[in-house]
Parts: C-alpha cells; structure tokens; sequence
C-alpha cells in the first residue's frame, strides 16, 4: 500500500480510486462495513480501492491539548487497512485551509479534482466540511454534481454499535471484552521497550515498560494480556500493570508487562501488547513485600486467564 500525504499534484496512476473516507481509529468491525463497501465497487469499476484520512484528527488540530485518545498509532492503522486490500492510503492535510472549506469546496478540490475519485463509502453519520457543514446527503448531491457515487453504511452492531467512540468507553471502564467484541480482536498497543527503574528485577518480577504516547488511556489497573515480539510469531502471555505506579512514587503513565517464563533483552524491540481481561484496580500498598504478594496473586490469575484463552486471530490487525 503506498501512503500518499497530499491530493495535489498526484500521478494519474494516483487517482481515480473508489474510497472508504473516514478516520477509522482502531480498523473495527463497523469501519470493515464501510471498506467493504468501497472495495465491492472498486472490483465492480476495475479501479483501485483506497481510504482516505485526516492527518492530524481534526480534533488534534482544533484541541492540541486534548487528552490521548488514539486506539491505533499511524502505522498500525496504516497496517490493518493495507491487509484489508486498500492500495493507497490518502493522509489528507488537516490544516487551517482544509478547516474552512466547506462541504462543497472539499468536494470539488479535494475528491474530484484532487483524488479524482470514482465513488466515495462513509458512515451514515460522517460530517465534513467547515463546522461539520456536510453530511451523508449533502455529500450525496456533491457526488452527483462532480461525478462520483457515494454509499453511506449503517452503524454495525447489536447491543454494541460499532464506534471508536465506544470502543474507548470501554476501554476506560475495563471492559476489555466489549472493545474486543466491536474490534475483532484484541485492543493492543505498539511500542518499542524503553528502560525503566528495573524496581521489578529487585521482587523477581521484571517488566517491560511502553510509553503509552498518544494511544488512550484505559482503566488504570491490572490485566492479563498477550505480547508480540518483531519479527517473531508466538504471542506470549504475561500480566500488565497501566497507570503511574503508585507504590513506587510514579508520576508518568506507563504500560509495563511482565512475560511468563521469558528470559531475554527486549530493549529496544517492537512490543504489541494485547490487553485479554481486567483483573484489579492499580492501588498503592504498603511497601515492597505487600506488592511483590498481590503480584503473585495478579500472575496466578493471569495465567490462568491465558491457559483458557484462545487468542483471536490478529492477522487484520497488524
């Protein structure tokens, strides 16, 4: 898949795809309702299929202060939709121009003269254009005027419609089962090892640590999980700790995840860590030897957790 970060300028070879427009945060089961719609007209036009996002989010752009709410980072995402078939990946400039633009100008220089797109699949509720101007309808009518055919897809899901926005909900309630039920997978995080403290070699317990960067915060607390190393197939089972470390006076939010009967330098590697259940609440206690205990008592639960877990399968998602 070829990242293009403009729609200016392009190579014909560039243009003229059927797109799935949107920012698709996480690849999750309602986004693949939306690409799949793109892809069964790309085949029906023998033309390219491709997605098209803002790059940054525009609510980073409006709210650089924002709290971190990123479910993927930029080259997981970019990842998960090039095995889903997308043949280029339009990072749309979100600057202060492209903010002003309103439905119909972001129609006529972004979709057709710049992208010279042939059909367009969004959400049912996609907003676009200056002030959220645009929706589904009016894109519809643009589509009409400048020549492209535009399918906007009901939300998926039953009790949980798919959304990032729900996926995030629970996330930060813990509930690892309803962001895995709406993604098809594990929720992970992607982050090379950095070097801690290494306090958890002084209790026989040593840790990984991730910057959790600007990937959203979940319930901090403890949960059993999955690892990736690069470069190598086997998902390993460990137990992972979110939060700040209370116990040991930690100010900075951090992952750390401990890998059963691992040994090994993972400093400086590629770790995608995949959360499988919540287990407790981060807490601080009393001293060394009371958290070296309730960790005895995480990694039993954890690994018990692991042993009737069948991890499912991640191949969309990485």
């Amino acid at each position: 898949m070829q990242i293009i970060d403009q729609y200016t300028g392009l190579d014909v070879k560039q243009t003229g795809a059927a797109i799935a427009l949107g920012n698709f945060d996480g690849v999750h089961k309602g986004h693949l309702e939306v690409i799949g719609s793109a892809d069964a007209v790309a085949k029906k036009l023998s033309c390219p299929l491709a997605t098209a996002v803002f790059h940054p989010h525009p609510k980073k752009f409006f709210v650089p202060s924002a709290e971190p709410s990123r479910l993927q980072s930029d080259a997981s995402r970019a990842q998960s939709l090039s095995v889903l078939g997308s043949k280029f990946l339009y990072r749309l400039p979100f600057d202060r121009a492209m903010s002003l633009m309103s439905d119909r100008e972001f129609a006529a220089q972004v979709l057709h003269e710049g992208l010279q797109v042939r059909h367009v699949s969004v959400g049912e509720n996609y907003r676009f254009g200056r002030d959220r101007m645009g929706d589904v309808v009016s894109l519809a009518k643009l589509g009409e005027e400048f020549g492209f055919s535009v399918e906007a897809i009901k939300m998926a899901g039953n009790e949980n419609r798919y959304s990032s926005t729900a996926v995030r909900e629970a996330l930060m309630a813990g509930d690892c089962k309803t962001a895995t039920e709406i993604l098809g997978r594990m929720w992970s995080v992607q982050a090379r090892v950095e070097f801690g403290q290494q306090r958890g070699r002084t209790i026989g317990v040593p840790t990984a640590n991730l910057s959790l960067g600007e990937y959203i915060r979940p319930r901090f607390g403890v949960y059993a999980a999955f690892a990736q190393i690069e470069g190598e197939g086997a998902l390993l089972p460990g137990v992972v700790n979110i939060g700040t470390r209370p116990t040991m006076d930690g100010k900075e939010e951090r992952l750390e995840i401990h890998l059963f009967d691992f040994t090994g330098d993972l400093y400086g590697r590629l770790l995608e860590v995949s959360l499988l259940e919540f287990i407790r609440d981060e807490k601080k206690f009393d001293g060394l030897p009371a958290l070296q205990q309730q960790i005895s008592k995480d990694i039993k639960i954890a690994r018990q957790l692991a042993a009737v877990t069948l991890p499912v399968d991640r191949a969309s998602s990485t």
